[in-house]
């Protein structure tokens, strides 16, 4: 058995998973929209555009996401999603990307007794992300 991350958004899903697809060169899968329910008291609340369920796929493995009902959504606590990057360089375009517009930076881009960078900090669209390269770090 292996575990699937399950992200939830306040009505930003559909972007925030195309950009995590295109970031981690991935693909989208599947997108089922409220307006694709097959009777109207299938749909939740909130009009036809939000996102019942999206997955992507990123390697071998995939993520999925939907977005909540308005007033239903909890910001995520007490997880992260975590990268490792295989170099300095991808470290840092992740990072770019991901930090534009974030809505926390936990711990800036720094050096660490683990790693060579490592990063914490949450997405514009509320996802707490961990990034880290251990490089030349790496136990072993």
């Amino acid at each position: 058995m292996k575990p699937t991350i399950y992200l939830m958004f306040p009505g930003t899903c559909l972007e925030a998973m195309t950009l995590y697809a295109n970031l981690l060169g991935g693909s989208v899968l599947h997108v089922s929209h409220n307006r694709d329910v097959p009777s109207p008291e299938d749909a939740m609340p909130g009009g036809p555009d939000l996102v019942m369920h999206m997955t992507i796929q990123v390697g071998d493995d995939q993520i999925m996401g939907s977005d909540c009902p308005e007033g239903m959504y909890q910001a995520p606590q007490g997880f992260s999603v975590t990268l490792a990057p295989e170099s300095a360089a991808e470290f840092d375009r992740l990072f770019a990307s991901l930090s534009v517009s974030a809505l926390s930076m936990i711990m800036p881009p720094c050096e660490t007794f683990w790693a060579e960078r490592f990063a914490m900090l949450t997405d514009r669209f509320g996802t707490p992300w961990m990034l880290n390269f251990t490089g030349s770090k790496m136990p072993g």
